[in-house]
């Protein structure tokens, strides 16, 4: 399975084939009217978007003039591409509710030039750090988005009860709660509600359940710790509570598709 697909066109059909992909796209020219989640959106000139899950996107309609540039990147490839900031993760779930941003033209400049670098690195299959060339392209055109969102929305926070609730959640694991604690019935437990409400509430909220976002913390902070070459492999097993090396390969396997000792290569 390919990490990182480039397009220049977008269709329900080829939306459906993404499965596991978060759709990454910028519309040059033209409109066009797409529904995700069950929300009608509409795509103008420089506008970005994110689908946190590309089989979920259904394209409308779109007019003869509609241009867009599409970047698909399989889920665990974002995970290894993100950088160290956990903007992401509240960024990604206010995306989920509204996931079009309208840039100004320097913005759209600058996002068309990273989605072109992606497509350049995607050919330049005899580089011989293809991987790594590959997430540094990514990781430019996640911190372009990081960027356009954070100008745009800063650090607002919706007041509603289910996001109320989903804020909490986000806290608890921003202090680092998954360190210790990766079970939803101590979140629950927390946050006073049920684990089948948590659960439910967080994925109607952000489109994943509450597990997703336990296991998401979790991955991000051992690959950043992995990046520092003094802490070896035992000691991240002990910090975040696995009861042997061989159970924190399997986590960061599962999670990420490679492991620990690959990612330090």
């Amino acid at each position: 399975m390919k990490q990182v697909i480039y397009k220049e066109s977008i269709s329900t059909d080829q939306q459906l084939q993404m499965t596991g992909y978060l759709t990454h796209g910028l519309c040059l020219d033209g409109t066009a009217e797409v529904r995700f989640n069950g929300q009608k959106l509409t795509l103008h000139k420089n506008d970005s978007f994110i689908l946190s899950r590309s089989e979920l996107g259904e394209v409308i309609n779109t007019t003869a003039d509609f241009q867009v540039k599409i970047v698909y990147v399989l889920a665990e490839f974002v995970e290894l591409a993100t950088p160290l900031s956990n903007y992401g993760m509240r960024g990604g779930i206010m995306l989920f509710q509204d996931p079009v941003m309208h840039l100004g033209q320097e913005q759209a400049d600058r996002l068309n030039a990273s989605l072109g670098y992606i497509r350049q690195c995607i050919y330049t299959i005899d580089h011989l750090f293809y991987r790594d060339l590959l997430l540094n392209a990514v990781q430019r055109m996640i911190l372009d988005f990081f960027d356009f969102h954070a100008a745009m929305y800063g650090n607002e926070i919706v007041t509603t009860p289910a996001a109320m609730l989903m804020n909490g959640f986000i806290e608890l694991l921003e202090q680092g709660s998954f360190r210790n604690h990766r079970e939803l019935a101590y979140y629950s437990d927390q946050l006073n509600v049920t684990s089948k409400h948590l659960s439910e509430t967080v994925k109607k909220y952000s489109g994943y359940p509450a597990n997703h976002w336990i296991n998401r913390y979790t991955a991000l902070d051992i690959s950043r710790l992995l990046r520092n070459p003094d802490i070896t492999i035992q000691e991240l097993a002990d910090m975040f509570g696995f009861s042997s090396v061989s159970h924190l390969n399997r986590y960061v396997r599962n999670q990420l598709g490679i492991n620990p000792t690959e990612m330090r290569r």
